[in-house]
């Protein structure tokens, strides 16, 4: 999960590198930046635009970018602790232009609208935890349901095919609880280095996500490998009871938050694998 000790940890491998000084590091996540990620080969020419979607508990603001002609597997995107900003709507951009009528979704909207990190991954962690704690079981199976009803009422998502969602960081778990929120529809889910996967609650995340139809991905940090040695083969045993396939794998190397391009320990090789094993993922189970 994200956390002060996290970035902590991140900022004295940086500076133990030679690779940045502590002011140099908080200019960088302040611009909240988003780095050029490797390009499509033959992308598909997106529409993308700024959405509005009323859920039962409010009207949450999001970025819907599709291809630009006919219909496509659906994707829905919640983002990380640090919310709905250039970085996300740079991979869902990507991603549509992979193929895919994608949603990236503020899910603070209840408290504010995006940008809800006002310094990017700079803003400190300690403000941005509350916006976190104010989501739980009950608003994030809300949350699913309005989104991908709202999905399902545009003509750029195909009908006849799977939705698709992923999370990272905090809204692993999400993404997790979006299968179990529309089982019939969701086809595939995606977590990079989610945290709270697994709990000792019968609501946890896993459990609740073995009850859907899905297909998984789950790519785990090495470093919350080592605070949680367990989850992996929690996960797995809960996969292979429910006769579901997952692709559980820690990546060796990868800090907490490797995937976002703005993140400060984003990783190109780590996370260019990740996206290679999502675009499989989908392009089987959607």
């Amino acid at each position: 999960m994200c956390d002060q000790k996290h970035f902590d940890d991140d900022l004295q491998e940086f500076e133990r590198q030679g690779l940045i000084t502590r002011r140099q590091f908080g200019v960088m996540l302040g611009a909240g930046m988003a780095m050029m990620l490797p390009k499509v080969a033959n992308p598909a020419t997106v529409t993308e635009s700024e959405v509005t979607i009323t859920t039962p508990d409010g009207v949450a603001d999001c970025y819907f970018v599709h291809p630009s002609s006919g219909s496509a597997p659906g994707v829905l995107i919640w983002p990380d602790i640090f919310g709905l900003r250039p970085a996300f709507r740079t991979m869902g951009k990507r991603l549509a232009e992979s193929g895919y009528s994608v949603l990236v979704v503020n899910p603070f909207y209840r408290t504010l609208k995006a940008p809800t990190a006002p310094k990017g991954t700079a803003t400190p962690i300690q403000d941005v935890i509350p916006l976190a704690r104010s989501l739980n079981e009950t608003t994030q199976l809300k949350d699913a349901k309005a989104f991908i009803a709202w999905m399902d009422a545009q003509r750029s998502v195909a009908k006849n095919r799977h939705i698709g969602t992923q999370g990272y960081c905090m809204s692993g778990p999400i993404a997790f609880r979006t299968a179990a929120a529309v089982p019939g529809r969701v086809g595939a889910v995606a977590s990079f280095h989610g945290g709270g996967l697994v709990t000792d609650q019968p609501n946890s995340p896993h459990l609740e996500a073995a009850r859907s139809k899905a297909q998984f991905l789950v790519a785990i940090a090495a470093n919350d490998d080592a605070r949680s040695p367990d989850d992996k083969t929690t996960l797995k045993e809960a996969f292979e009871k429910a006769k579901l396939h997952a692709e559980i794998e820690v990546y060796e190397g990868a800090a907490h938050g490797w995937c976002p391009p703005d993140s400060s320990v984003y990783s190109e090789p780590r996370a260019e694998k990740a996206w290679a094993r999502l675009l499989a993922l989908y392009g089987k189970a959607l």
